[in-house]
């Protein structure tokens, strides 16, 4: 009755058998016939054409998606709480070979228009002044808030005003969606997102995420940094397949919304504890240590998140039945 992690759950058997599936003989890298095909089936999902490139972690994904939208000399405007900030190990940094992190502040880790206004504002137009050149954004957030299409786009008039690339890491991106109901291209591109990365690990895919320019000319440079950061696969058709086989009638929608529907039963068992709206699969909830520690002496097991509050997690096959005894754990306290 594990709930600390989507990043933990199985995989899902459709990319499992996909995987096995790409297991045979044909060119190596990116040359082969699954990952060939990866252009036109997200150009299909986000009717537009885009490049799309296959990379093991999220890490990478947001940091080469980074590396083509800020020189070494800029900044990246992101929240405070992000996970290129907090959760990467100074990873942004060295891909981008020294640009800077301005942090910004915003509920539930979610950023607005006018905060990033303020911000640039606050930057000198001088050489003694680092200059803000991309702003990154996370939907759905690191606490479980997603962005509608609306939002971004008010996000991303406010960078094309100023200059700025539009990133969004989207680990979860399938999570937002499910919940928002928006089409994929509304809470993308048609809203000024210029690089995607979008999560599939967290979501049943088992080392394959995908990284999608809506402007298709930073992936010329992408693909010479993936080689030399040492993400080039030699059988990148192992994880070209995985993101077919997500991409397949919807699954990537299906277990975004199996692992929602979880989040939102857990959630109405302890409506006055919720830190935050549950917006996507994760859940906040204001415990003491003592309700923490009574919820492991049942077996349960979810992380404990700074003072007074823990993080639940669901995921695409949480278990129906741990989830009711958890969520009666937690309504009985």
């Amino acid at each position: 009755m594990r709930f600390f992690s989507d990043n933990a759950a199985a995989a899902h058997p459709a990319v499992i058998d996909a995987i096995a599936e790409s297991n045979r003989l044909d060119t190596a890298y990116d040359g082969d016939s699954w990952s060939q095909c990866l252009d036109a089936a997200f150009s299909e999902l986000f009717e537009t054409d885009v490049r799309a490139l296959w990379v093991a972690t999220g890490t990478a994904a947001n940091c080469l998606a980074l590396a083509t939208l800020c020189p070494s000399y800029g900044a990246i405007l992101c929240h405070r709480d992000a996970h290129i900030e907090n959760d990467e190990a100074g990873a942004p940094a060295l891909f981008t070979g020294g640009a800077k992190l301005t942090l910004l502040d915003g509920e539930g880790a979610k950023l607005l228009p006018e905060t990033v206004e303020a911000a640039c504002a606050r930057v000198r137009k001088d050489v003694h002044q680092v200059q803000p050149r991309a702003l990154s954004i996370t939907n759905a957030t690191e606490y479980g808030l997603s962005y509608r299409a609306s939002e971004v786009a008010a996000i991303g008039d406010a960078a094309r005003r100023h200059g700025l690339g539009l990133h969004m890491d989207g680990a979860r991106f399938a999570n937002a969606v499910a919940f928002t109901g928006e089409s994929p291209a509304n809470l993308t591109w048609r809203a000024g997102v210029d690089a995607l990365s979008f999560g599939f690990v967290k979501n049943g895919g088992l080392n394959a995420e995908a990284l999608i320019f809506f402007r298709r000319e930073l992936a010329d440079e992408a693909v010479v940094m993936r080689k030399r950061s040492g993400h080039l696969f030699s059988k990148g058709r192992s994880l070209a397949a995985q993101l077919l086989a997500m991409l397949d009638g919807d699954l990537w929608m299906e277990n975004g919304r199996k692992a929602n529907a979880a989040a939102q039963r857990m959630a109405t068992a302890a409506p006055d504890r919720l830190v935050h709206p549950v917006e996507a699969n994760e859940v906040f909830l204001r415990m003491t240590s003592d309700e923490a520690a009574a919820l492991r002496a049942q077996g349960f097991d979810f992380y404990d998140w700074g003072v007074g509050e823990i993080r639940l997690v669901t995921s695409w096959n949480s278990d129906d039945t741990a989830v009711a005894k958890l969520s009666a754990a937690i309504a009985s306290l």
